[in-house]
């Protein structure tokens, strides 16, 4: 009998060239299939809820896929992390409705973009932040992150470059900026994200943080719908898929 069964999986992306298969890397979902295949014999598609690029990392990145093992759905857990490397975890396992996806039911995501603010470049961290020496000015990004809030069409925010996407309307739900001693949050929450647009966000408030431009600067970057009007794209390390919404 077939069953389909969801799983939270939580991955540290340096060494992988995101989630998607491809032909020559090594990525997240071939991983996750290898060892489901090894413990049940059978090749299974995983699913994802996201597209996470090369260096992304995850906490609660979900995925789901149909097998007629008949292992109980609280131990799969247990038996694909006997087969994983030490960077890739699944946090819960539970079988769910055969017609549940994990991306197209998905209402939402929350990422978290951080900046280590110091002048020493990191060690320990040098995987999961992005450092930028130069002081920010937090009130100021907290203040421009505000005007992201609501639906609005990103094209100045995201890299159309391999994007295949018919629509750039988006709906963020939550955004703010938050600092805790050296390291600043930059938390959204979304409906759906385009390529490479969290980190272009948190580019664009980094102009905000050093007073290249003003808060409010950022609506006349949205109305724009160009790319040139926002800022760069940051490194990958510094993004972590936190929450999947159902």
């Amino acid at each position: 009998m077939k069953r389909n069964i969801k799983l939270i999986i939580e991955y540290d992306g340096t060494n992988y060239s995101g989630w998607q298969k491809q032909k020559h890397s090594i990525t997240i979902q071939q991983k996750i299939e290898e060892a489901i295949k090894s413990i049940t014999k059978e090749d299974c598609e995983v699913i994802g809820s996201s597209r996470t690029d090369a260096g992304v990392h995850a906490r609660g990145f979900v995925a789901n896929f149909i097998t007629e093992s008949n292992i109980p759905p609280n131990k799969f857990k247990y038996a694909i992390n006997s087969k994983l490397p030490k960077d890739i975890v699944i946090r819960n396992s539970e079988e769910v409705p055969l017609e549940f996806h994990s991306r197209f039911d998905s209402k939402g995501k929350k990422y978290i973009y951080t900046i280590l603010n110091r002048e020493e470049p990191p060690t320990i961290e040098r995987n999961y932040v992005y450092h930028f020496p130069k002081k920010l000015d937090v009130d100021l990004m907290r203040q421009g992150s505000k005007f992201f809030i609501g639906e609005h069409e990103f094209d100045s925010f995201y890299k159309k470059s391999g994007s295949t996407v018919k629509s750039t309307l988006r709906n963020i739900y939550y955004c703010d900026v938050i600092k805790r001693d050296n390291l600043i949050e930059f938390i959204v929450i979304g409906n759906g994200f385009l390529y490479n647009m969290v980190r272009i966000m948190a580019g664009t408030l980094i102009e905000v943080g050093i007073g290249r431009i003003q808060p409010k600067d950022i609506q006349d970057i949205l109305l724009a719908k160009d790319r040139e009007k926002a800022g760069r794209s940051l490194p990958p390390q510094g993004l972590c898929l936190y929450e999947v919404l159902y």
